[in-house]
C-alpha cells in the first residue's frame, strides 16, 4: 500500500501529460496531427512547454498518453526528448490507450487515467502530476509539491485570476483564507468572481498533483458511473465535498510583471500567442537561460537574406525566423517562420504564421494568416487582404485569421 508522503520524506512523483486531443477547435491545424504535435513559436511544438517544465522542475518521470493522430506527435518526443537516461530511471514515453480496463478509446481526462491504472501499479508514485500537453507557461512543478505536502492536501490544483468574460471557458475555484476549495465550477455561464474583486475569477490551469491512492480510488469510482469521465466535471465537483482539496497560486517563471498562461484552444488564440513573441518585449520570454525550452534539434543551415540582382532588400522586422529560412528579396513583419521557409522577392509577410517548407511567392501579399507546412503560394497571390475571397477558398477565424492548410494546393 502506498503511503501519503510527508515533508521530511522525498516523494516519488511522475507526470502524467495528457496529449490525446482532437483539438477540433483548431482544424485545420489538427487535420493531421495531434493538439499538441502543432508547430509553435517557428522552432517548438506546443507540447515542449510542458515537457520543458517538467525537466526544469525536476520531474524525469513522464508519461505522454497518446490517442488521436498521434504520429508525429510520437516522432517528435522519440528523436527530440530521448535525452533522459533509463538506467537512472528517467524517461520521456508515449502511452497510446492500453484497453486493459474497457475496449474503449480515452473516453475523457479521468478515464485516460483509469486505462493507465497499471502503470500507476508498476511505478508506484506517491504522487501524481497530471498536466495538459496543449498549454504555453513556465512552471516549477516542485514548489506546488511542496505546498501539497504542506497543506497535507489530497488534490492540489495550480490556479491563477483571469477576467470574468474568458472564465467561462475554464474550471473555476472558490476558495477559503486558507486556499482549500471550497466549490469547483467547470465552464460556469456565471462563474464565482474572487472576493474583492468582482471582474476576476480564480481559473484552474488543468495542472493537477493527487495522491496517486486517492487518483486511483477516484478513478475507478468514475469509470462504474455514466459521467463524462472528466476531472473538472466530475472528479474534482465531488472531490471538494469529501476531501482535502487545495488551490496553488501558480508561480509564474516567466519572470514578466504580468503571469503567462495561454490554453490554445482555438486558431485565434493560437495565432494571438504566437503574436505574443515578435513584440520588441515579447510577453513570453524564449531567451532565459535559467529556465531554457527545448525541443528536437534541427539540422539545417543558418537563416539569411537577399539582396538580389534588382536591388531588392530581404528585410525583416519584429520577427521570429528559423533555421533554413531565406528571405530573397521579400519584407517580413512581426511574423513567425518556422523552419525552411522561403520568402521570394516582393512578397510581403505581415503579422503571419509561416510554417515549414512553405513557399511564399514573387509579390505575394500575406496579411494575418497561418499557413501551414509545406504550401507553395503561387506568384503574385494576395492572402489576407480580400475577406470574402479569403472565406471562398479557406477557413477564416471569427477574428479574421485565414488558416491555409497544410500542402494546400492552388489553382
Amino acid at each position: 500500500m502506498l503511503i501519503t508522503p510527508t515533508r521530511a520524506q522525498r516523494p516519488r512523483v511522475i507526470a502524467m501529460v495528457l496529449a490525446g486531443g482532437q483539438g477540433q477547435r483548431l482544424y485545420p491545424l489538427t487535420r493531421d496531427r495531434a493538439k499538441p504535435a502543432v508547430p509553435f513559436g517557428g522552432v517548438y511544438r506546443i507540447i515542449d512547454f510542458t515537457l520543458s517544465n517538467c525537466i526544469n522542475s525536476g520531474i524525469r518521470r513522464v508519461f505522454v498518453l497518446t490517442q488521436y493522430k498521434s504520429s508525429s506527435l510520437d516522432y517528435h518526443i522519440h528523436f527530440g526528448w530521448n535525452i533522459l537516461s533509463p538506467e537512472l530511471g528517467e524517461f520521456i514515453r508515449t502511452i497510446p490507450p492500453q484497453q486493459r480496463t474497457s475496449t474503449s478509446w480515452y473516453l475523457g481526462t479521468a478515464d485516460a487515467i483509469y486505462q493507465n491504472i497499471y502503470t500507476l501499479e508498476q511505478e508506484r508514485p506517491d504522487l501524481t502530476l497530471i498536466l495538459s500537453g496543449d498549454h504555453v507557461y513556465k512552471m516549477n512543478y516542485q514548489a506546488m509539491v511542496e505546498f501539497h505536502l504542506e497543506k497535507r492536501a489530497d488534490l492540489t490544483i495550480a490556479c491563477l485570476p483571469v477576467p470574468r468574460a474568458e472564465a467561462t471557458r475554464f474550471g473555476v475555484a472558490v476558495v477559503d483564507a486558507d486556499s482549500r476549495i471550497l466549490e469547483f465550477q467547470e465552464k460556469h455561464p456565471e462563474p464565482a468572481t474572487i472576493p474583492g474583486s468582482p471582474g476576476m475569477c480564480l481559473a484552474s490551469m488543468g495542472v493537477y498533483i493527487f495522491n496517486t491512492p486517492t487518483l486511483v480510488r477516484q478513478v475507478i469510482a468514475d469509470a462504474k458511473t455514466d459521467s463524462e469521465h472528466d476531472f473538472g466535471k466530475n472528479i474534482i465537483p465531488k472531490m471538494v465535498k469529501t476531501h482535502a482539496v487545495y488551490a496553488h497560486d501558480f508561480k509564474d517563471e516567466n519572470k514578466k510583471p504580468v503571469k503567462y498562461w495561454r490554453d490554445i484552444g482555438t486558431r485565434d488564440a493560437y495565432w494571438e500567442a504566437n503574436m505574443d513573441l515578435v513584440a520588441v518585449d515579447p510577453l513570453f520570454n524564449l531567451y532565459d537561460p535559467e529556465w531554457p525550452i527545448r525541443t528536437a534539434p534541427l539540422q539545417c543551415p543558418p537563416a539569411k537574406t537577399v539582396f538580389n540582382e534588382e536591388g531588392r532588400v530581404g528585410a525583416v522586422l519584429d520577427s521570429l525566423i528559423s533555421p533554413g529560412c531565406i528571405v530573397s528579396g521579400g519584407r517580413v513583419e512581426r511574423s513567425v517562420l518556422s523552419p525552411n521557409v522561403r520568402v521570394e522577392e516582393g512578397a510581403d509577410v505581415a503579422e503571419s504564421i509561416i510554417m515549414e517548407g512553405s513557399v511564399i511567392g514573387r509579390r505575394c501579399t500575406i496579411r494575418r494568416a497561418i499557413i501551414d507546412k509545406n504550401v507553395h503560394v503561387p506568384d503574385g497571390l494576395s492572402i489576407g487582404t480580400d475577406p470574402e475571397a479569403d472565406a471562398e477558398r479557406f477557413v477564416v477565424t471569427t477574428n479574421g485569421i485565414v488558416v491555409v492548410p497544410r500542402g494546400a494546393v492552388f489553382p
